[in-house]
Parts: structure tokens; sequence; C-alpha cells
């Protein structure tokens, strides 16, 4: 930019995400596609290099790969500071690492998606949009009486911003998250199974234990706004079941 040009306020507001991958070819499309959409990207090629830029500012989104060089597990790392920094930021892996136990990782440190190589970069462009949609509609005043929202008993789900509370508070669920609970309380006391529930991930690979991590990591997320909440259970073999308390 001339030093004397005034600045697009349309770039000044454009959401930034963060890219961190080791390969510079992929790196560089990754950069290039989602830089077309119209976001500011902070690549990086290693798990120094981003956290030294973490440090100057944090993004609104990051992408991380796992394998970062010569170490294996350096986006898990990265994913941890990042939450511990800023708990809601929407965490993307990318990965050719699709072993089960590998999502079931990235699923447990808060990760919102994980997705594998190759990838369609228009997908990819396409989730980081929901994403970021999703954190936005999180960030502004619920409205009173919405029409989307719908109560079932002290939990209360508004379908177009994807937001839970539980007795009044606020559940920060990702967006997959937030799509198996709606599936969980829609018949409550009746169960539902494991492939009804993989179906609401709208992800591949997901298995009986990826559901399982999910589950988890929505009770958690219920029991630290309310220690007694026990409203979901485990179907043995089955799936799982809304029990009012």
């Amino acid at each position: 930019m001339h030093p004397f040009a005034k600045p697009d306020p349309e770039r000044l507001l454009a959401k930034i995400i963060a890219i961190v991958e080791d390969d510079a070819d992929q790196r560089s499309n990754y950069t290039d596609a989602i830089t077309k959409k119209g976001y500011e990207v902070h690549a990086y090629g290693s798990r120094e290099e981003a956290l030294e830029g973490f440090d100057a500012g944090l993004p609104d989104l990051a992408i991380l790969d796992i394998i970062l060089g010569e170490e294996v597990d350096a986006g898990f790392q990265l994913c941890r500071d990042l939450l511990a920094r800023a708990p809601n930021l929407p965490v993307i892996f990318l990965t050719e690492r699709i072993d089960e136990i590998d999502k079931i990782s990235g699923l447990r440190l808060g990760a919102w998606d994980y997705l594998p190589k190759p990838i369609s970069l228009d997908y990819l462009a396409e989730r980081i949009s929901s994403l970021l949609r999703i954190n936005e509609a999180r960030d502004q005043e619920p409205e009173a009486d919405s029409p989307s929202a719908r109560q079932i008993g002290d939990l209360t789900l508004d379908q177009d911003a994807l937001l839970a509370s539980w007795k009044g508070e606020r559940i920060d669920l990702s967006g997959t998250e937030f799509r198996m609970l709606a599936k969980l309380v829609r018949m409550p006391g009746h169960a539902v199974s494991y492939e009804t529930l993989m179906n609401a991930t709208m992800q591949s690979l997901v298995t009986n234990n990826t559901i399982n991590t999910h589950m988890r990591n929505i009770r958690k997320k219920f029991e630290k706004t309310d220690s007694d909440f026990a409203c979901i259970k485990s179907e043995y073999g089955y799936g799982y079941r809304w029990s009012q308390q």
C-alpha cells in the first residue's frame, strides 16, 4: 500500500485467520484461497513462529496441522496454548493424521473441527465462514424471546445462533456439539442411536468412540455451570438419552 493511500475500511475489519502448516506449498495454497474470500491470513511454518505471532495478537480462527517439522504433536501443543489464552477461539485441525485416537485427542483439547487432508479449498473456506458466523452470533446479545429458541426444561436452544443455555447460563458448545445436543433432546426420554448422532455431526471419520468423546465434552461444559447436571444418560451399546432432572 502507498504510504499516503487511505486504508480500505473493509480490509481493516477483515477477520484474521491463522494457518500453521510446515509444507510451504500447502501453506501458500491455503493462504491464497482464504485471502480470496476476504480474510486476512497470518501463515506460520512452525510452532515457534506461530507462538511468536500469537504473542503479537490472537487470530479470530486458527487452522493447525498436527505434525510440524520434527515435532509430531506440535499442533496439539499449539491448541492447548491458544485455548488457554482464548477458551472460545475456534480451532480447526487440518491434518493427514486420521487415526481415531488423534481425532479424539483433538476434540478433547477443544477443537471445533477435525478435517483430513487432502481437502477442497472451497470446502475449507466454507467451514471457516460457518464457524466464524457461529462465533460472531455468540458474541452478540441474545434476543429476548427469539423465535428460533426452544425450551426443554432448564435447557434453552437457539437454533439460528447455535446457542445453548442451562438455567439461564450460556453453555459454549461447538457447532458439532450443538447439533448433537439438539438431536439428543428432540424427543426427551427416548434413546438416540450412535448412528443418528453420527449423522448430526456432519463429519466424516466418525465412530462410537468419537461420539463418546463429544458427549463427554458436552457433559463437562454443563457440569462446569451446574455440578449436579445429570441429564445425559448413556445407553450401553446403543447411544444416549436426554433425561429431565
